[in-house]
C-alpha cells in the first residue's frame, strides 16, 4: 500500500531544498524536473506531464490536461513560478484529483522569496494516516 503522507513528505523536503538552493523565479518546468528527477533518485516512480483523458456522456476527450508530477501513481504535484497562488489553482488541482479519482495533491509555488506559505495540500475525500486521536478539527459526539 502506497504510504501518501510519506511520499508527501519527502517531496515538500525537497521542493524546501530546491527552492533554498536556487531561489525564486525559473520556470515551472525546471522545477518539475528536477523534482521528477531527485524522487527518481529516491526510489519513486515519477510521470511527468502525464496526459488524462476526459469521457463525459458518451463523449472522449484525449489529453484533455495534463499533471505536472504524478508519484507512484498516487500523488498528484501540481508546480507553480508565481508571485502568488490564484484561486484557480488549488480549484485546478482539486479537479484533477476529481477526475483521476486521486486522493491528495500538492500545488507547490516556487515564485517567491519563501517556499513556507507557498504549499498547499489539497484532499479528495482522503482518510488521514494518522490515529484517530491526532487527527486535528475532528467534532466529537454530541458537537
Amino acid at each position: 500500500m502506497v504510504d501518501i503522507d510519506r511520499i508527501s513528505g519527502d517531496v515538500l523536503h525537497l521542493a524546501l531544498r530546491v527552492h533554498r538552493d536556487l531561489g525564486p523565479g525559473l520556470l515551472e518546468s525546471v522545477y518539475e524536473m528536477i523534482l521528477a528527477a531527485k524522487l527518481t533518485a529516491m526510489g519513486y516512480t515519477v510521470e511527468r506531464q502525464q496526459p488524462v483523458d476526459i469521457e463525459y456522456e458518451g463523449l472522449r476527450f484525449a489529453a484533455a490536461f495534463r499533471i505536472d508530477l504524478l508519484v507512484e501513481n498516487a500523488l498528484i504535484v501540481e508546480i507553480k513560478s508565481r508571485e502568488r497562488f490564484s484561486p484557480a489553482h488549488a480549484k485546478q488541482l482539486l479537479t484533477y484529483l476529481r477526475l483521476t479519482n486521486q486522493p491528495v495533491g500538492l500545488l507547490i509555488n516556487f515564485g517567491g522569496a519563501t517556499l513556507k506559505e507557498r504549499v498547499k495540500r489539497i484532499v479528495n475525500d482522503y482518510v488521514p494516516s494518522a490515529s484517530s486521536r491526532l487527527r486535528v478539527n475532528q467534532l466529537k459526539q454530541g458537537d
